[in-house]
């Protein structure tokens, strides 16, 4: 393969898998509407198709400008979106699609393709925008993916769970980033042992390589931290990270309730565990980044671009309310 068309490729995972393609001496063109900054602007190796995925149309302009033998699918939010570019891509080399490990409906440890049951997504759900729905629309993707390629479409699916790294905009994991650097004592949701696995975004975009030069059509290939760590674990690496420690508070639904908080309202927390089991996309070659490695990037950039994940779970003065009222039990 040669030619590759990153439908989206400005923002985070499409970002770095431009970055990944390039590497590896691809033509690269990127499309999208242009809505966000382009960091490949003043890179003469990147070309660019301005358009609205959502449209027909435009997806068969891109076609035909670019005329790429892989297309990689990071902004397929909804059933529809994979459906009209699983046709026009029909006759590509691989086409591979941004799925979730939000797809999975059954709580099972490890999460594995083609034996966990997938998310159902009925007519209402599959044009939703909420985040209610974001597994279910995923999962029907995956779907319309297989049923592609069952009619000769070289069509495949990635499964990451919550991805992190450099240019995060989510800012899920800059929320503790924040709270391990500025702060004494932080709030921890039930006693550190949750387990949500995360993948780092540059072994997302080698996954997405790998799978669009050697995969199989019609699989879904999980892909993730080969060392899943709890909630305390990543503490303890983004402390690390920053060469300081801090002092964790950890709390129950009940103490926290005294503030009107809940542990789901931390970001990172889940209270089953959640972890893919990456066999399948190792056997292409896959190996994932060490997680000291991978945080110690990831905290460094955001570090140095100020993100806080302020917007992303409970705010200080909560919880500073909360930890007077447990310093006094």
């Amino acid at each position: 393969m040669d030619t590759a068309l990153v439908i989206g490729g400005t923002r985070f995972i499409g970002r770095h898998l431009v970055a990944e393609l390039l590497a590896h001496d691809y033509d690269v063109t990127t499309f999208n509407r242009g809505t966000h900054d382009n960091p490949f602007a003043d890179d003469d190796r990147v070309a660019r198709v301005e358009g609205d995925r959502t449209e027909r149309r435009a997806l068969l302009d891109a076609k035909r400008t670019v005329d790429p033998d892989a297309v990689f699918d990071c902004v397929a939010y909804k059933p529809r979106d994979v459906e009209s570019a699983t046709d026009i891509f029909g006759d590509v080399d691989a086409y591979v699609y941004v799925s979730s490990g939000a797809a999975y409906a059954a709580e099972e440890v490890p999460k594995r393709e083609g034996e966990t049951r997938l998310e159902s997504c009925s007519a209402e759900e599959a044009t939703d925008d909420s985040s209610a729905t974001y597994g279910a629309r995923k999962a029907a993707g995956d779907r319309i993916v297989f049923e592609a390629a069952a009619r000769g479409v070289p069509a495949m699916a990635v499964r990451p769970p919550v991805v992190y790294g450099p240019h995060d905009y989510t800012e899920r994991l800059a929320y503790w980033v924040e709270r391990v650097a500025e702060r004494d004592e932080i709030v921890v949701p039930g006693d550190g042992t949750n387990l949500w696995q995360r993948v780092y975004v540059e072994d997302v975009a080698r996954g997405l390589r790998l799978v669009a030069e050697d995969g199989e059509p019609g699989e879904a290939y999980n892909v993730g931290d080969r060392n899943a760590v709890t909630l305390d674990g990543m503490l303890d690496l983004i402390a690390d990270a920053l060469d300081t420690s801090v002092e964790r508070s950890y709390t129950s639904p009940r103490e926290l309730s005294i503030v009107d908080l809940g542990p789901g309202e931390f970001p990172l927390y889940r209270d089953a565990p959640h972890v893919l089991d990456t066999t399948k996309i190792a056997e292409l070659g896959y190996e994932s980044t060490p997680p000291a490695e991978a945080m110690q990037r990831t905290v460094d950039a955001h570090r140095e671009h100020g993100r806080t994940g302020d917007d992303n779970g409970p705010d200080r003065e909560t919880e500073d309310r909360l930890l007077d009222v447990l310093d006094t039990v």
